[in-house]
């Protein structure tokens, strides 16, 4: 059993930034770059967090995440929309109300050229399996998903990761102009050139959390050569910095004070080079910067800023400000979204096994008699087999859905870009139409050329039962998804619920134990299959295989409380994501 320790990830971060700066922070891996990015982002409000962050002297408010810009490390973008799109999806759920929708594509439209992406702007932004856009360029797309609310200030998370040293130097290089206009840029940067280390005005210096330097970029090795850390060879300054923040002092003059400090020391504490292990140096750099530099930093922070009353009121607000109402965020989250996934849904790979089903079924079932009892056996059989299709096919749809988008939604509902309730209704009813269309091709196929009941009202009561069973078999992968957020576990769970449904759905055991019978009134399948003999023999005969043909009114009641039951535990599942994201 191990014991639960706090650490500290960051101790002791003093700093400020000013419009028109562009601040980096800069250390090695695990030095807390990203925390202190969050925290400063406002994304990461914990009790356990100590001290304070204000702008314009007042604390964090909901109302700033419309004047703030947070550009994560992933690229988190649909791959299937165009650049031109993305973004002007983006203008109209995040620009203020008072804007028309004309003026919003405009203000979309100005930052594809501002940020150089005129040649781009109809391609596909692509992903694993769909070729798009090249990496700077979605790189880009992701700054002007955040620039185009024109916000005070903007947060990147290493934009220059993966990059090429050209596509890294244009890339900072916008982040110049950004902040030339006024505007406030913190980014974090793992390994710069030197060309791009030059482009920043502000630096901060982390190590094991702590703080080893802030002020300007210009003057950092001015100021560890004053402490006797200078480079013994020519270097780029990024990497002498990030030398000395991981301890290393290869080509790195060792000061006087920690010589002696090392050798009145046990000889043990030396490496084999000569020079000093690197936790004696981190501790060396983190009382030098205290001693030298902390006190007139903090001396200047503490002093008050010579800000008007207007100026603190626009950050004080505590209302979330929203760029739509919740019907236009309903609506345009529906139009993205059927968009998004018409590619999927009608890829060559999917017709061809719902038609090559519909076919095969059709050939086996071919112009079946339902006359004789052994006919009508017969298309029982095909009636099941069609609730269980439609039953087990849409589950395993569903499921991918929220796991797939759950980092999109964590990244979009973080800027606040609209309700979660308006998302949930939207992604659940963008699909509906795209799944109407395949099951009635499917049916098309199997239901003429398995010679089942020729009238239009026979036909179109089949093809809203096999709906019926659709949507509630999605409600129930949408649940199981939303649940549990982990594709893995998530079709473990529905492969055993879906086949213990159609175990249970009344056709390959007619007496079912009464202490486990209770499983068939909660599957899909089960009611389904009731529901198309009804249609089927309605008229011909009071009972078949044992079930009544009566109106089929219990069945349908049935159907519809699952197909809300199962979507209202999705929405609950998401909303508990969602705070315990917040949390």
């Amino acid at each position: 059993m191990t014991s639960c320790e706090e650490r500290d990830i960051l101790n002791g971060i003093t700093g400020a930034v000013n419009p028109g700066e562009v601040l980096a922070l800069m250390g090695p891996s695990g030095s807390g770059k990203t925390t202190l990015l969050n925290l400063l982002g406002g994304r990461l409000i914990q009790s356990t967090v100590s001290g304070s962050i204000t702008y314009n002297d007042q604390p964090y408010s909901k109302f700033l995440k419309s004047r703030i810009g947070f550009v994560t490390q992933d690229d988190v973008l649909f791959p299937h929309l165009t650049v031109k799109e993305t973004l002007t999806y983006a203008a109209r759920l995040r620009l203020p109300k008072v804007l028309t929708r004309q003026q919003k594509e405009k203000r979309a439209v100005d930052v594809i050229y501002e940020l150089g992406l005129e040649r781009c702007q109809d391609t596909m932004i692509g992903g694993s399996f769909v070729r798009g856009v090249s990496g700077g360029e979605r790189k880009r797309v992701c700054i002007g998903n955040e620039i185009i609310i024109n916000p005070s200030l903007l947060f990147l998370d290493e934009p220059t990761s993966g990059l090429d040293s050209t596509t890294a130097l244009r890339t900072i290089q916008t982040l110049q102009d950004i902040a030339e206009v006024g505007k406030t840029v913190i980014t974090t940067i793992h390994q710069p050139s030197s060309r791009l280390f030059h482009k920043f005005d502000k630096l901060i210096l982390l190590g094991k959390g702590s703080l080893l330097y802030f002020g300007k970029a210009s003057e950092a090795i001015v100021y560890f050569s004053s402490i006797g850390c200078s480079p013994l060879i020519a270097m780029n300054p990024a990497e002498f910095l990030l030398d000395l923040a991981n301890g290393n002092l290869t080509d790195i003059s060792v000061p006087s004070e920690l010589e002696d400090k090392v050798q009145m020391e046990n000889s043990e504490t030396e490496t084999e080079n000569g020079k000093p292990p690197p936790a004696v140096v981190h501790e060396y750099l983190v009382e030098a910067y205290e001693s030298r530099v902390a006190d007139t930093e903090k001396k200047k922070l503490m002093a008050p800023l010579p800000l008007d009353e207007e100026l603190k009121s626009k950050v004080s607000s505590s209302k979330r400000q929203w760029g739509a109402s919740w019907w236009q965020q309903y609506c345009i989250l529906f139009c993205r979204g059927i968009k998004e996934r018409k590619h999927d849904y009608f890829s060559w790979l999917r017709i061809t096994q719902v038609l090559s089903t519909a076919i095969i079924l059709g050939l086996l079932w071919w112009q079946s008699d339902s006359k004789t009892i052994r006919g009508r056996q017969d298309q029982a059989g095909l009636l099941f087999f069609i609730a269980v299709f439609w039953g087990f096919f849409p589950v395993f749809t569903a499921i991918f859905t929220f796991p797939q988008e759950r980092a999109m939604l964590g990244k979009e509902r973080a800027a606040d870009m609209y309700r979660l309730s308006a998302y949930f209704l939207a992604r659940t009813t963008s699909d509906l139409p795209l799944d109407l269309i395949l099951p009635v091709l499917f049916l098309l196929v199997v239901y003429f050329m398995a010679g089942l009941k020729l009238s239009a009202s026979h036909f179109f009561l089949s093809m809203l039962t096999v709906f019926l069973c659709i949507v509630a078999a999605q409600g129930l992968g949408l649940a199981i998804g939303a649940t549990l957020m982990d594709l893995k576990r998530a079709t473990t769970l529905a492969s055993v619920t879906v086949m213990t449904f159609m175990l249970a759905g009344g056709y390959f055991v007619k007496k079912v134990p009464v202490f486990i019978s209770w499983i068939r009134y909660m599957s899909f399948n089960y009611h389904t299959y009731k529901l198309l003999l009804k249609v089927q023999y309605q008229d011909i005969m009071p009972t078949v295989n044992g079930i009544k043909t009566d109106s089929g009114l219990k069945e349908v009641g049935a159907l519809v409380a699952m197909i809300f039951g199962y979507r209202f535990l999705a929405y609950l599942s998401l909303r508990k994501m969602q705070l315990h994201c917040e949390a």
